[in-house]
């Protein structure tokens, strides 16, 4: 491994460096570089003028010294002495060394330009009519721009995770942004070190790979003996760097053992900013929303598999009325469970079912559905737990016709009708008399397109079927049932019949 710490340097002020090269392209400056390596990766934190023949005590580190030469003594032997002068700013940290000619020198002695590329420490030439303060002013303006530069990156990829995290996919758009925006590749491992999911462009080299799933790893909770089951402490994040590719993972504070593994080209402070905003939201989106314990949620589901009404169940779950809410999604082929439990987030509740055709949420009643982004929902009526198996057939009524109409949402309609006039055991009676001889399917399809006025099109849509399906269905039935469908008395008599559970 070649390095394990991404800890800032102390003496390094906690700001953007600027690159040498953007110095010396400035124009009204006239700065030329007479010495030393030309490194376009070379930088420098800051600037400082000193006159003392020995600047090492006053350095930090990284600075771009500037000297009109007033210290070199007269007499002395020049080599000696600046060989003496170099070294020490080299050993002090100092970038680059500025040399002002005039007042003091008419031109840089040449055995300080000797010095300099003996001991690589680029040598800048500042002409007379450049000011130190002008140098140091042109350093910080660089300094401003660049930082900046950063805060409006991290802005930018703070507000394009969060529209990400709002996707109907939710987890994968994050990994696709994040890998964008660091320009390298991004993983989410699950509890069990296995690869949930990832975006970028993958690391080709293996022991990259596996360097990455070794420090997710590191950072996973484990427990600390098997007398107990409370986390041992582990570090939030850990880094490496391995065949040049600066790798990071960061375990995500939901506490279920999910961690997120990013390996990028640099690992600059703003890449670990946005690499932490993607892990809150990450965690949020694996985490647990619930309205109740994992405890109570645990003992609901063994006391109903034992044969407890769901009555007895449901304040265990955390309320006695409920509603029931089928969704799918706009976009995904197939919904993966960490994209259903993000929309039983967003919908206010961890109750979550997934089906390979809708996502079922079960809604305490306080709670206001409302449209989410790519996706459809139907929505029951409240209900008590003895209705649940009602509500659940409602919702899906409810997705049909929101699929049907195009619409976002769609409630099931629950308010007092004329129906309600007639005794509950005489409107049963009636309806399945009335019924019979229609099998489920043709059953189904009559509702649907009753409810649909008729419409060929809309009902094909709802009941995923072809059109020449639904104009068959429904003459089968209006000669099974011997009645004119088009006689709206008829349509009003089978939709009474239709709606009893």
């Amino acid at each position: 491994m070649e390095g394990t710490s991404t800890v800032p340097d102390p003496a390094v002020p906690p700001t953007p460096p600027v690159p040498l090269a953007a110095l010396l392209a400035r124009e009204d400056l006239g700065l030329r570089q007479i010495a030393g390596p030309v490194d376009p990766s070379a930088v420098v934190h800051g600037a400082h003028t000193s006159e003392m023949a020995d600047p090492y005590p006053y350095l930090l580190g990284g600075e771009l010294l500037l000297t009109a030469g007033v210290h070199i003594p007269e007499g002395a032997g020049p080599d000696a002495y600046f060989d003496a002068y170099v070294s020490r700013i080299v050993a002090a940290g100092g970038a680059a060394l500025g040399f002002g000619v005039a007042p003091v020198h008419e031109t840089v002695p040449r055995a300080l330009v000797a010095a300099c590329d003996a001991y690589g420490l680029p040598l800048i030439e500042v002409p007379p009519g450049t000011t130190f303060s002008g140098v140091a002013r042109a350093v910080w303006q660089l300094m401003a721009q660049a930082r900046h530069a950063e805060l409006r990156r991290v802005t930018e990829a703070q507000q394009s995770l969060a529209a990400a995290a709002s996707r109907p996919d939710p987890v994968p758009s994050v990994l696709r942004q994040l890998a964008q925006r660091v320009g390298g590749w991004a993983a989410l491992y699950g509890p069990d070190g296995a690869e949930v999911a990832a975006a970028g462009g993958r690391p080709g080299a293996r022991p990259v790979r596996e360097a990455l799933a070794g420090l997710a790893g590191i950072v996973r909770p484990t427990a600390t003996g098997p007398a107990t089951s409370r986390p041992a402490p582990t570090p939030a994040s850990a880094t490496d760097t391995v065949a040049g590719l600066h790798l990071a993972a960061y375990a995500l504070g939901a506490g279920h053992g999910f961690v997120l593994g990013v390996a990028a080209p640099r690992r600059d402070p703003e890449d670990h900013t946005i690499a932490s905003v993607a892990a809150v939201l990450l965690s949020l989106l694996t985490g647990e929303q619930q309205s109740g314990s994992g405890a109570a949620r645990s003992s609901a589901l063994v006391r109903v598999l034992l044969g407890a009404p769901a009555e007895d169940v449901a304040p265990l779950l955390g309320g006695e009325r409920w509603m029931v809410v089928h969704a799918r999604s706009d976009t995904l082929a197939a919904v993966d469970p960490v994209a259903a439990s993000a929309l039983g987030a967003a919908l206010g509740s961890s109750l979550v079912d997934v089906a390979p055709d809708v996502v079922r949420v079960l809604l305490p009643a306080e709670r206001e559905p409302a449209p989410q982004p790519g996706w459809t929902l139907g929505v029951s009526a409240v209900a008590g737990p003895a209705q649940w198996t009602d509500a659940d057939v409602q919702a899906g009524r409810a997705l049909a016709r929101a699929r049907a109409t195009r619409a976002a949402l769609v409630r099931y309609g629950a308010r007092p009708a004329l129906a309600d006039l007639v005794p509950e055991a005489d409107a049963d009676a009636h309806a399945r008399a009335l019924l019979a001889p229609l099998a489920p399917a043709l059953t189904e399809t009559l509702r649907t397109w009753l409810s649909l006025h008729g419409s060929w099109d809309r009902t094909a849509v709802a009941l995923d079927v072809h059109r020449n399906t639904v104009r068959q269905r429904i003459a089968k039935c209006a000669a099974l049932l011997e009645l004119d469908l088009d006689d709206p008395d008829v349509r009003m008599e089978l939709w009474f019949a239709l709606r009893r559970p």
